[in-house]
């Protein structure tokens, strides 16, 4: 295997770390037993400073790119390392969303067929549909409502799950 750096990450396809990696799921670490990836990582992702650090947390995350776009013409916000942003779900309220109509009209006349096709729904008999011809009429108000009772969605992208994976033992990375 080619030497790594200290705090290099890698993807890995399979369920745990590999020796002398660990998995970014956000764990802290003594200072005094990683002196050298502390220098390197400080507090970026959490810990208190004093007795320990935090790993990256990138479960269930998507990592960006640090500082602005190479891309003149892309100009998204500055992100700072370790900055989390995004929700893996959420909860849309009636005010969210646009304003709408669904135009679905019936007949007054009674319905004859089972079959929807060239057919309108009819009042209510055996059957539903009366034929397409038939005078029209609004539907009630109450037949389309709000749904939901603002309850969250997941909003994560899809996705194809694997482990990231952070160097604690490598070759320390120089400046320049």
């Amino acid at each position: 295997m080619t030497e790594v750096f200290l705090g290099q990450i890698m993807m890995t396809g399979f369920q745990f770390a590999p020796r002398g990696f660990a998995l970014c799921n956000g764990q802290l670490l003594a200072i005094s037993q990683n002196t050298a990836l502390f220098s390197l990582l400080g507090t970026q992702y959490g810990g208190n400073g004093q007795t320990n650090f935090a790993l990256p947390n990138l479960q269930g995350r998507v990592p960006v790119g640090f500082g602005s776009s190479v891309d003149g013409a892309w100009q998204p916000p500055v992100l700072s390392i370790g900055q989390t942003g995004g929700v893996e779900s959420v909860t849309l309220l009636v005010t969210q969303l646009p304003t709408h109509n669904h135009l679905l009209q019936g007949t007054s006349v009674a319905g004859t067929s089972r079959n929807p096709t060239d057919k309108l729904y009819g009042t209510n008999t055996a059957s539903l549909y009366a034929s397409s011809g038939s005078a029209l009429v609004a539907l009630n108000a109450d037949t389309l409502a709000p749904a939901g009772g603002t309850q969250p969605h997941q909003n994560m992208q899809p996705y194809k799950v694997i482990n990231f994976c952070i160097a604690l033992q490598g070759i320390f990375p120089s400046r320049n």
